[in-house]
């Protein structure tokens, strides 16, 4: 496979009332034709902002990429126009967002929103983009496509929104889809649905996938690699197998800790993180998760922790990255 998307150091601020965010902090990845990329952390760790930088649709004021460089078919988006990156953006990347209860234009039908990228960016005539418009619903699994057209989002329900958002960001038959928690607000069948289906589409169609999500469980088995974030840094990367098998990094491996087990017993409490996340309006001068970290020494509060390989592809931020791949418990070194 060769290389579709390269995201090189980038950076991200936010400026509002003085204060400066540190929303996203040099981070780098690629990303090969076909392959599935799950990108992890907690609310408030860069993730989607990351991908929103990629897309173009960090607006200033109050953000603003500083640096960095996303090469994409041999072009850094970073450096087009408004216009030229529009023709990039629903045709050659998609994104689906977490919300679909108010992604949805509540006034327009579904038929005329499906339409519009369909006439934009495709150049088919009205007929056309109907006939298109209703395959793509019959794509992603909703009965009567023709007759739904008509319908508006309320008619939906929850899943069947987050359907017509697939749906649509499926128009333009793009190289890469961004899936920003598309199972946000669903409950867990119609979760398991919605995965279901991206994965079955990306199959069928053969596009690259950007998952963001909070939830290693969820895209565990639907990924090639995990990308985990914290702070706006990414502080682990690895193939899925090796990452949920031998973790590297601390709060890796609290996150994997407190995923719920099938056979734990009732009384037993699920682990947690100690802490709070760091203030993102200063710049870190040492690991940023050092002050919730069970394994931290004086290092640590030194120097913020370089990415540094630790097995095949992958990657770990932590000065005792080598060490903690021998852990067998998170708190706990054999």
């Amino acid at each position: 496979m060769s290389c579709l998307l390269e995201v090189k150091h980038l950076v991200t601020r936010f400026y509002s009332d003085g204060a400066t965010i540190h929303a996203v902090n040099g981070i780098s990845y690629a990303l090969d034709e076909g392959e599935s990329l799950a990108i992890v952390g907690e609310s408030g760790s860069g993730k989607s902002v990351g991908v929103m930088s990629v897309m173009g649709l960090i607006r200033f004021p109050p953000g603003r990429v500083e640096s960095g460089e996303v090469i994409f078919k041999g072009r850094d988006l970073l450096k087009l126009s408004s216009a030229e990156m529009r023709k990039v953006r629903g045709r050659e990347i998609a994104m689906v967002f977490q919300d679909p209860m108010t992604s949805l234009n509540p006034v327009l039908p579904i038929g005329l929103q499906l339409m519009e990228p369909l006439q934009a960016h495709m150049g088919l005539d009205k007929n056309a983009a109907r006939n298109r418009a209703a395959e793509l619903l019959s794509l992603v699994g909703l009965p009567n496509a023709v007759e739904r057209l008509r319908d508006f989002p309320f008619q939906f329900s929850g899943g069947q929104r987050q359907r017509v958002m697939i749906a649509m960001a499926l128009t333009c038959n793009p190289s890469v889809l961004i899936a920003d928690e598309p199972t946000t607000a669903l409950d867990v069948t119609i979760q398991a649905q919605i995965v279901e289906l991206i994965k079955d589409l990306q199959q069928k169609l053969g596009m690259a996938i950007i998952w963001i999500s909070h939830n290693l469980a969820l895209v565990a088995g639907v990924v090639d690699k995990v990308i985990v974030m914290y702070s706006g840094y990414i502080v682990e990367q690895a193939p899925v197998d090796d990452l949920y098998e031998r973790p590297a990094h601390p709060y890796t491996m609290g996150l994997l800790q407190a995923i719920p087990s099938l056979d734990q017993r009732n009384q037993e409490r699920l682990a947690s993180i100690e802490g709070m996340p760091p203030d993102l309006r200063a710049p870190a001068v040492a690991c940023p998760f050092a002050p919730r970290c069970p394994y931290v020494v004086d290092q640590c509060l030194q120097a913020v922790p370089p990415l540094q390989p630790v097995g095949p592809h992958h990657t770990a931020a932590c000065w005792r990255a080598a060490e903690l791949r021998n852990v067998h418990s998170f708190g706990e070194i054999v």
